[in-house]
């Protein structure tokens, strides 16, 4: 059984357990938070749970089960959408209920095992799990993802994510109204502090900016077209929940159930509507576009009909 020790050093200090961990031994916050479950965490001979915080200068002992790796497993998405496809990169339409990559816990189809079934080759130095991954989309959130197929454009499409030199442009159907009908949200996102598998505007929260515009007002909702200027996790479903506008159909962040089974709805109301950068090998400025889910399709001729 693996084991650590350790003094928690001064900028740990008052840390909560999950993040700590994520941080001194690059566990995920999700294997951190069972780590401690398990009564694998000690300091200073105190177990702790997930949400316990640390004291500098005490003594960490961490001791875990290990566990196998993620794997690409092929399996085949008859629904994903070869949108491009070169000899650097490969643009998708990922339906909902497919990850972008392989990890613990999930033992659903992926998009790069789609795509491993389909007899496409990632070639890139990314993480074996991940390889070709440069941006994610949410299980449940549909449309267009890049993958990387060549080491030469992974570099230079994580780059251009990092500098936020992609376009990134989402729809979403959220409830309400919001006022004004378009502007900005400038608020930091973090985990949640209650809640291991949420996030929310927190003050020491990553820098976070989504722009948005009403592109149709229905009664009790509207369809709104989204600019993520930064990329963080949720990030629309957060900010649109802060501003008392969550996505239809997202109960994790606070969604009318009774709105999402009128519309049909078993998933957030939010799709990955068009994506653009520079060729990462051409420097040719490309746009994609992807049209609605079905599901999604069926929500709005709903709204529209009211």
């Amino acid at each position: 059984m693996p084991q650590r020790a350790l003094p928690v050093p001064d900028g740990l200090d008052g840390i909560r357990v999950d993040a700590a961990l994520a941080k001194l031994l690059g566990f995920s916050r999700t294997f951190a938070a069972e780590v401690a479950a398990a009564g694998g965490v000690t300091l200073d001979g105190r177990t702790l749970g997930k949400s316990d915080k640390l004291t500098a200068g005490g003594w960490l002992d961490v001791f875990w089960e290990e566990r196998a790796e993620a794997q690409i497993v092929p399996v085949a998405v008859p629904d994903l959408g070869i949108v491009h496809d070169d000899d650097d990169i490969v643009v998708v339409d990922k339906p909902a209920g497919v990850a972008a990559h392989p990890s613990l816990g999930w033992d659903g189809p992926t998009v790069l095992g789609a795509l491993a079934a389909a007899g496409y080759r990632i070639a890139t130095t990314g993480a074996a799990e991940r390889q070709g991954v440069v941006h994610r989309l949410d299980v449940g959130t549909s449309g267009l993802m890049v993958v990387a197929k060549s080491e030469r454009a992974y570099t230079a499409l994580k780059r251009a994510f990092k500098e936020r030199e992609v376009e990134k442009i989402y729809h979403a159907v959220v409830q309400g109204h919001p006022d004004p009908l378009a502007g900005t949200i400038d608020a930091p996102i973090g985990r949640h502090p209650s809640h291991s598998w949420k996030f929310a505007v927190t003050p020491t929260g990553k820098d976070s900016v989504t722009h948005y515009e009403t592109l149709e007002a229905f009664p009790g909702a509207s369809l709104l077209e989204i600019h993520l200027e930064t990329g963080r996790t949720h990030q629309i479903r957060v900010h649109m929940a802060a501003h008392r506008h969550p996505c239809a159909g997202d109960p994790l962040y606070g969604a009318d159930p009774t709105l999402s089974a009128r519309l049909g709805l078993t998933r957030q109301w939010l799709h990955a509507h068009r994506l653009a950068f520079a060729h990462p090998v051409t420097g040719e400025w490309s746009t994609f576009a992807a049209a609605y889910a079905p599901d999604l399709a069926h929500a709005l001729e709903v709204l529209r009909g009211d």
